[in-house]
């Protein structure tokens, strides 16, 4: 029975310790429970809902409602959210300077009074779970920077900070949040704008922004961001009344303008605080309108302005009126294409009489589809997506293209076309080739150029110079690599000038003269070898033709890249161009690139040793190399 009896006072112990380690978690540190009996009050902020500020007559009630701040007396209002958290703050860290004990109250009566803590005028209460008892604020102490304090049915008094009393003794208007509205940039998702031109509409489509009203038109998202953080960013400068009055001495009966801010759409009969009532709205978004009127007689630099979402009438910088000089025009955008790279897959490019080319991406790369598919200058094609998104319009002709005759756009110039591609049917895209944006290029006028975009009704004037860039030409898209070998495989090569010179490798990898003599000159010839394997054009020019100079050539390359001399390459240098660069071609490709001058040098180094004359000797080789005194 002895181990039965040790067994039971094993888990006894551990029962004793779990409980003792459970209870000890649960109770402060020394230092945090010496830092408790310090503070003047102890709460968990998170359970606060609620603050009662006495002052006086004057009353203040502050709520908090989904998670944010709101004023509910002595009138309705959205609260300073920093205030009442700096108010939490400094409650959570306000400590006691020194204790009055309740003995010595009670021995004294008057202490209460002398203190200014038997009917005092300031008071505060937290509304919540577990809340502290009311706070009862008495007269400053003689020790600067010091009052008197107690809790409501409490002798014991405390003598503290004033940081308590200067975040409460305020008049409720200083509660009210100063920024206009809660509502962020980033959230808002249509605006309606009314100004004495007429009406406008705008709303959010993915990331980006159109005009909906007077006409339907892409809009630069940077203008409208900063036309709604006018709103949203807007600071109250006057709190005037609510707007339940007469709203004609402010020029709000009849307001100059206003603009409505629509974040998402509002849940059903999801609750909504307008003022003092709470409307209940299925399904739909009210949004939040603030009516701009007249500016007062005396601060010229403010503007009266009412906004619906808090009832109330206020005056905002008058800055704010600058929304009711916003036009169409103003908020378009003068970008002539948006590209969604993401589902970008195909770019046709279109000339009438001179080709049709089909720019394929694949794994991050393009292709020349309507070549077999040969590799593209990626670059090159960035360069062109790139141009086409930046190129801004330089005029807006006409909203509705109904002569496009007159611009040359009935029959375009040149057709560009962005797809995204689909190999098989899915439940969002069918199988195929989808174009989702398309430019055509009209007639041109001294240096403009007239465009329409395939699925927008106006007429606009680019630079001439954009078309340049747009060849449908499938030479000029080729990729630049010309050569991809390793120096190793070249085998054979052979190198004309004015002269021919031959060299080969042995069976021992060494290099020997087919036609010429000396001593190979190793460095030079390992150098044209590392850049005539890897060799990049700087660009193609297109079809070979005689002002490329190739009757007449500066180089002449021929090589071999197998052992059995059959996998042959050549590489003809032509005349230089104005820039410096040199034109090339390479047999089996069709026209003609052009290389940089430092790679034409190496590849013309020379490839025998420059023969070193031997000294001749001198009579003084043989004198004695001693020298005299």
């Amino acid at each position: 029975m002895k181990w039965r009896n040790t067994l039971i006072l094993a888990v006894i112990a551990l029962a004793a310790v779990g409980y003792f380690r459970f209870f000890e978690m649960k109770r402060p540190s020394t230092e945090e429970a010496r830092r408790q009996a310090q503070n003047v009050l102890n709460f968990d902020r998170s359970k606060i809902d609620g603050i009662v500020i006495q002052n006086g007559d004057q009353k203040i009630e502050i709520r908090r409602r989904d998670d944010k701040w709101r004023l509910e007396t002595p009138f309705k209002d959205q609260a300073d959210s920093a205030v009442v958290e700096g108010l939490l703050s400094d409650l959570e860290t306000w400590q006691k300077e020194a204790t009055i004990p309740a003995k010595e109250i009670q021995t004294d009566k008057s202490k209460l009074a002398e203190y200014g803590l038997n009917n005092p005028k300031l008071k505060l209460k937290l509304l919540g779970r577990d809340k502290p008892p009311e706070i009862l604020f008495g007269k400053d102490a003689a020790l600067e920077g010091r009052m008197y304090v107690r809790f409501q049915n409490s002798k014991g008094t405390f003598l503290a900070t004033q940081s308590v009393k200067k975040d409460i003794d305020k008049k409720a208007e200083e509660f009210r949040d100063r920024k206009l509205t809660d509502l962020t940039t980033a959230q808002v998702r249509r605006v309606t704008l009314k100004t004495p031109a007429g009406e406008m509409e705008l709303a959010k489509k993915g990331d980006h922004w159109d005009i909906l009203k007077p006409l339907r038109a892409r809009a630069d998202d940077g203008k409208v961001g900063d036309l709604i953080s006018q709103v949203t960013a807007a600071r109250i400068e006057q709190f005037l009344a609510d707007d339940r009055g007469d709203l004609r001495p402010y020029g709000l009966a009849e307001p100059r303008g206003s603009i409505t801010l629509y974040d998402q759409e509002q849940k059903k009969d999801q609750k909504v605080e307008l003022g003092e009532s709470i409307k209940v709205f299925g399904g739909e978004d009210k949004g939040q309108t603030l009516q701009v009127g007249s500016v007062p007689e005396k601060e010229k630099d403010q503007v009266y302005v009412r906004f619906a979402p808090r009832g109330s009438v206020y005056t905002l910088p008058k800055k704010i009126e600058e929304i009711l000089n916003t036009k169409p025009a103003d908020l378009r955008d003068y970008h002539l294409v948006r590209v969604d790279t993401n589902i970008l897959d195909r770019i046709t490019i279109d000339a009438p009489g001179k080709g049709k080319i089909v720019l394929a991406r694949k794994d991050g790369n393009w292709a020349i589809a309507t070549r077999n598919n040969a590799p593209a200058d990626s670059g090159a094609v960035r360069r062109l997506i790139d141009a086409l998104q930046n190129e801004r319009v330089t005029k807006f002709v006409e909203d509705v293209g109904s002569n496009l005759p007159k611009y040359g756009l009935d029959k375009p110039q040149v057709q560009v076309t962005f797809s995204s591609f689909a190999s098989e049917n899915t439940a969002e895209t069918k199988a195929g080739e989808q174009p989702f944006a398309g430019i055509a290029f009209g007639k041109g006028e001294g240096d403009t150029v007239y465009a329409r975009l395939s699925d927008e009704p106006f007429v606009v004037a680019v630079r001439r110079g954009l078309v340049d860039q747009i060849s449908p030409d499938p030479l000029p898209w080729q990729e630049l690599s010309i050569f991809k070998l390793k120096p190793e495989q070249i085998h054979r090569i052979s190198a004309t000038t004015e002269n021919e010179l031959s060299l080969e490798r042995d069976q021992t990898n060494q290099w020997h003269w087919v036609k010429g003599s000396g001593q190979v000159n190793q460095a030079n010839l390992q150098s044209l070898l590392n850049t005539l394997s890897n060799l990049h054009a700087v660009r193609w020019l297109g079809a070979t033709t005689q002002q490329y100079g190739f009757e007449k050539p500066q180089l002449v390359l021929a090589f071999t890249s197998s052992p059995d001399n059959k996998a042959s390459h050549k590489l003809t240098v032509g005349a230089q161009n104005n820039d410096g660069t040199w034109c090339a071609r390479v047999d089996g490709r069709e026209g003609t690139f052009e290389i940089s001058n430092s790679d034409l040098n190496t590849l013309k180094f020379p490839l025998a040793a420059q023969a070193t004359a031997s000294p001749s000797r001198s009579p003084s080789a043989t004198a004695s190399p001693v020298l005299k005194q």
